[in-house]
């Protein structure tokens, strides 16, 4: 999905989408590549003043919209996707830039200037520049490549003097400003060498108030947004031609192959536009919120641009790697967003150092807030938070506890319909999380009850609603899930498992595997077939079943870790009474699409990949092999990865918040997430070293990497969830 949340920022890109068509379609562009190395104004560039689109982010006091960072953003994003030409994405750095600082002299000339429709580009403190200061103010000295300088009429300018890092506003015109011109990479743009030689700037030309760190996440979340366009181009123009392009009789698309390059392209441009919005709030953010939000922003959407169209190409074959194919000018173009971020690793040892101290936050602000809610839930949470949490005994919790007051009050699962929910929208949800959060409490899981429960309210009878749903509150209950079998894991459909209708009820017979915390469990929801003779998914209904029945044994099965938490479950004549089979026979398919799209809003904007802790703990006992910085480096990339997959989680609670339906995110976000696992867990093994001879590795190293399969099977294979985002999400065909 692109980077709007909201009904003004769709109608911004759509508006945004017109005018490129218009004024700087793709065509257009490349009858003018010999031109755009020289810089200047583009063709278009009067009529995108004349829209106000160059000014969206400046106060209208100074001529601007009166908007913010976000709404250009959106601006860019497009403009990426359309690989517009020109000096857009450096000018508006710049002018964000001054926007960023303090009321002064400098920023208000320049805000003035750009607002006017002046060009401009913004150079981060190289490290060639040397400042001498003087009476009045500083010289500078030295030089360093800067995208679109040969087009810029004003640059703000980082230099570093008496241990402080200043922006100066600086007029390209000035005594000792010499621009050498270089043939820039991307051919849409134009590029070159600044070279300051004795530049004096006065005091009144430094910004005031404006940090480095503000102004390094402002680079960093614009060009990932512009990184994040290119990539959605990439996935809609390869998918498109996915579909139409035929080999040996049928579309590309069919096949396998093409179809998980389209869903790992399509994954990998929902990380990025999350990475860049993350770094666009964390401008509102302190400085270590920001460094982790700028290794997110270049690990997930800057870097992985470039990749981003390579694999686009593949899937083109030999007519995208031609230069009449627009693929090279994008593939051009997302190189030097790269290049204007180096180097790279130091942003993510940055990250990595902030990592091990603390996690991405990101706090939500609801629109039209009931204060009231808010009011009444903090009190019942203030009372909950006086009271103990202790077990009665084994796992039961005594009535008068703190998890009994909370399910008694519907904060257990605020998700439920009411009684035992509050039947909290995701606003509402929203709200209860932060108010768990403030005062440092967890909401209660029922785990698989998660799932079951809101299945049963909404197919059981009152009796069996009655029954259930305080129990699995309380913890008193615990499910399994008894659906994958030797022969049907990921294709649910293909089960054999049956139940044959008998007197009072249903005999049922199977085998069921993989079944997490079965040898646990009180009660299963169970699938099983009660029909032959129909298609396969039309003949299978759903029951509860009671795990102490007579006919249901159950066999831990040992994992490589030496835990047992799967398990083997043999169904041998178990009978199940007609109570409880939910809805009726042959309905199976269709509740338990209800039980799989049952979880509770998440709002957390980082996710939990054991093996972050793992590397923490290298780090923190000082027990990895290799350099300190290798260990931070890959601290950083795994932290800017998860918190990329965060944002994208967190990104669903806002449109849902908004009003908007559902997107794909979580789908694609769990793939993700496994990946993630999987590279967390090579990183840790591989920084343990000679450590990982021992059972008892550094960081738990060999744990961790034995426990990475459960996570990529788990739920679906990998595979399959590609073959699923590939023919339901983009609309490939079936192989």
């Amino acid at each position: 999905m692109p980077l709007s949340l909201t009904e003004e920022q769709m109608d911004l890109a759509a508006s945004v989408s017109e005018f490129a068509e218009r004024f700087a379609g793709i065509l257009e562009t490349r009858g003018q590549l010999e031109n755009y190395g020289d810089g200047g104004r583009p063709s278009y560039w009067a009529e995108l003043v004349g829209n106000g689109l160059h000014a969206l982010h400046i106060a209208e006091e100074r001529g601007g919209q009166g908007g913010g960072v976000m709404d250009t953003a959106v601006v860019v994003e497009e403009f990426g996707r359309r690989l517009v030409p020109g000096p857009y994405v450096s000018t508006v750095l710049a002018s964000a830039a001054l926007a960023g600082a303090d009321a002064c002299k400098a920023s208000a000339q320049g805000l003035d200037l750009f607002a006017g429709g002046a060009l401009g580009s913004l150079l981060l403190r190289p490290a060639s520049f040397v400042a001498t200061a003087t009476k009045d103010g500083w010289v500078l000295q030295g030089s360093a490549p800067v995208a679109s300088l040969l087009s810029a009429e004003y640059l703000v300018v980082g230099f570093r003097a008496d241990q402080v890092t200043r922006f100066a506003l600086i007029d390209v015109r000035s005594p000792g400003v010499n621009r050498i011109p270089v043939r820039c990479s991307d051919l849409t743009r134009d590029a070159g060498i600044l070279e300051l030689a004795g530049l004096v700037i006065d005091s009144e030309a430094v910004l005031e108030g404006l940090s480095e760190s503000y102004v390094e996440t402002l680079q960093a979340a614009l060009l990932a947004v512009e990184a994040a366009g290119i990539m959605r181009w990439a996935v809609e123009a390869s998918t498109d031609y996915a579909k139409l392009r035929e080999q040996f009789g049928t579309p590309i698309g069919s096949f396998q192959a093409i179809k998980h390059k389209c869903a790992n392209l399509l994954i990998a441009a929902e990380l990025a536009v999350a990475a860049a919005w993350s770094a666009l709030v964390a401008l509102e953010q302190d400085e270590d919120q920001q460094r982790l939000a700028v290794g997110s922003a270049i690990e997930a959407a800057i870097v992985p641009s470039v990749e981003a169209v390579t694999e686009a190409v593949t899937i083109f074959g030999g007519i995208g790697f031609t230069w009449e194919h627009d693929a090279h000018l994008y593939w051009r173009r997302a190189m030097t967003l790269a290049a204007q971020v180096a180097p790279l690793q130091d942003h993510v040892v940055s990250a990595g150092k902030t990592a091990f101290e603390l996690d991405r936050r990101i706090d939500i602000e609801l629109p039209d807030e009931d204060p009231t809610f808010r009011a009444r839930i903090g009190q019942l949470l203030d009372q909950a938070a006086s009271l103990s949490n202790e077990h009665d005994g084994g796992r039961w919790y005594s009535r008068g506890s703190q998890r009994s007051f909370l399910a008694e009050h519907g904060l257990a699962a605020p998700h439920w319909p009411a009684p035992y929910g509050l039947g909290a929208g995701p606003a509402q949800q929203v709200v209860i999380s932060q108010e768990y959060s403030r005062r440092g409490l967890t909401q209660p899981s029922s785990v698989i009850g998660e799932w079951a429960m809101p299945t049963i309210l909404a197919y059981g009878s009152q009796e069996i609603k009655e029954k259930f749903a305080l129990p699995t509150l309380l913890g008193e209950l615990i499910w399994c899930q008894l659906f994958s079998e030797p022969g049907a894991g990921s294709d649910l459909a293909g089960l054999a498992t049956r139940a044959t209708k008998v007197e009072g009820g249903w005999e049922l017979r199977g085998q069921k595997v993989w079944t997490s915390g079965a040898h646990e469990a009180d009660w299963g929801i169970c699938l099983a077939r009660t029909d032959a003779e129909v298609p396969k998914h039309k003949g299978l209904s759903y029951f509860l079943v009671d795990m102490r029945t007579a006919g249901v044994n159950i066999r831990p099965l040992k994992q490589p870790t030496g835990e047992a938490e799967f398990n083997e479950v043999f169904l041998d004549s178990v009978f199940v009474p007609d109570a409880y089979l939910l809805g009726e026979p042959g309905q199976g398919w269709r509740i338990t699409a209800t039980t799989l799209q049952n979880e509770r809003t998440q709002i957390s904007s980082g996710v939990s990949v054991g093996t972050e802790d793992a590397l923490r703990r290298l780090i923190r006992e000082a027990a990895y092999t290799g350099s300190e910085r290798e260990a931070f480096t890959s601290l950083g990339r795994i932290a800017a990865m998860s918190s990329a997959i965060g944002a994208l989680n967190l990104r669903e609670t806002l449109r849902q918040v908004n009003g908007m339906l559902p997107g794909v995110g979580s789908s694609l976000a769990k793939v993700a997430h496994a990946r993630l696992t999987r590279e967390a867990a090579s990183h840790a093994l591989r920084l343990a070293g000679s450590g990982a001879l021992f059972a008892d590795a550094p960081g738990d190293a060999v744990t961790g990497q034995l426990a990475v399969p459960q996570v990529l099977i788990g739920g679906g294979t990998v595979e399959i969830q590609l073959n699923v985002i590939a023919e339901r999400i983009l609309g490939l065909p079936r192989g």
